[in-house]
């Protein structure tokens, strides 16, 4: 579906971390070599992706909407990998997000048609490029998002310049106090619309907006609350909108949904108090491949609250894992690794030791007990247990919190089978 053979032709060699000294090969090649992670056949630190997670996540997210009824344009930011992207499309994704203008280059560039750039666009330079593209390419479908008349008044001044053949595409973000971005009332937000309705033939308003992850707070009941305003809060626009006729051709779009809160914009179907026909779009990104800890967490809330995933069977798996070598036991508890900040995240939480190897072992073993106290930029300090198995030189697998934090670490990330063997490989572009 996208154009990857610049990808798959890309040169890759031992420069790049996790690469074995001395290979030299383009990045398609990697996966008929034989590497062997439980092998030693390649240095560590090494980020991986389980193949089998990530088969699992791209097709239960499928299912996911399809049991809610949303079209899913999953958050880009979370891999920067358009052989990611490529999964997600031809799964089924609408579009995908983007967060930058340096987004939106990758992303044209591999050939993503539909994108929804879930930001305020008032880079100058980010304008003439999108505006270019939809001069150049009539099957480009952008939409990116406005919360003020300023906002407003810059786009329609530049598309009337650049005497661009067609219009942006604009949903109005509606937001909440101490919130980020959006409209800070309903009113504020039909204001903002009707700002973009009289900018037409330059400007088409085509939807409304809103992102429920920055409205959490440490009381998990009143976080609900707060995304349920929200939610109410859109929905409210949208309809006056239409009762005021400022949506312009075509179905109104509806869309909201991070990684943390996915099935509350399902909500938005019964909430939305118009005839017209909408469509409601879903912009989760990290379910592709899941995490062992936060979203972790957030999942098992989701199930609580919508009983109906039970009937999708097994929930999202996490897909990735960082590998590297016991180096030190410097003192009783206390084991030295080879992985730190600039192979893990750590923003959230700190990794999880899940399991471990040690050559002559069938397979690699779960690892309980063991916990990521600190981290510096090449060594994290393990807690050990008494009783723990490690010994120096043994392999050890850590789970990770946040994977948009792990994905920009790695510029080409090895994807794994059930045996640990490499059988592919994907860029990353950050």
């Amino acid at each position: 579906m996208l154009d990857l053979a610049e990808i798959w032709d890309s040169p890759v060699d031992d420069r790049t971390k996790a690469i074995p000294g001395g290979a030299a090969l383009p990045l398609r090649d990697i996966g008929r070599q034989g590497w062997r992670l439980l092998e030693g056949d390649m240095p560590l630190p090494a980020a991986v992706l389980r193949q089998s997670a990530i088969d699992h996540n791209v097709d239960w997210m499928r299912r996911f909407t399809g049991l809610t009824g949303m079209l899913l344009c999953p958050h880009g930011k979370t891999s920067m990998s358009p052989q990611l992207f490529d999964r997600q499309l031809r799964a089924g994704a609408w579009g995908i997000t983007a967060a930058t203008v340096s987004h939106l280059h990758v992303y044209r560039r591999f050939g993503i048609r539909r994108i929804l750039l879930a930001n305020q666009l008032v880079d100058p330079a980010g304008i003439r490029f999108i505006l270019s593209e939809l001069a150049r390419d009539p099957d480009f479908d952008f939409y990116c998002l406005v919360d003020s008349v300023a906002s407003v008044d810059i786009l329609r001044e530049a598309a009337a310049k650049s005497g661009c053949p067609r219009p942006i595409q604009l949903l109005v973000e509606v937001g909440q106090a101490g919130g980020r971005t959006g409209a800070r009332s309903v009113e504020q937000a039909v204001e903002i619309a009707r700002a973009v309705h009289d900018g037409g033939p330059h400007l088409a308003l085509r939807g409304v907006e809103g992102f429920e992850g920055v409205l959490e707070v440490a009381d998990p009941a009143e976080t609900i609350v707060r995304i349920e305003k929200m939610l109410d809060d859109m929905s409210e626009v949208a309809a006056r909108c239409d009762a005021l006729g400022l949506f312009a051709a075509g179905p109104v779009i509806v869309s909201a949904g991070g990684s943390q809160f996915y099935d509350l914009p399902s909500s938005l179907r019964r909430r939305l108090g118009t005839e017209r026909e909408a469509i409601f779009v879903l912009r989760s990104g990290c379910y592709v491949t899941h995490d062992s800890s936060w979203f972790s967490e957030y999942a098992k809330a989701i199930a609580q609250r919508m009983p109906e995933v039970g009937e999708l069977g097994e929930g999202l798996r996490p897909a990735i894992e960082v590998w590297a070598y016991v180096q030190s036991l410097p003192e009783p508890g206390l084991a030295i690794v080879t992985m730190g900040k600039r192979d893990a995240s750590f923003d959230v939480h700190m990794p999880t030791p899940l399991k471990w190897h040690r050559d002559g072992m069938a397979a690699p073993a779960p690892l309980a007990g063991h916990q990521v106290l600190r981290m510096n930029d090449q060594h994290a300090y393990v807690t050990l247990p008494e009783g723990s198995p490690l010994r120096v030189g043994d392999r050890i697998a850590c789970g990770i919190a946040h994977p948009c934090t792990t994905f920009d670490r790695w510029p080409v990330m090895l994807v794994v089978d059930n045996d640990y063997r490499v059988v592919d490989a994907i860029r990353t572009f950050f």
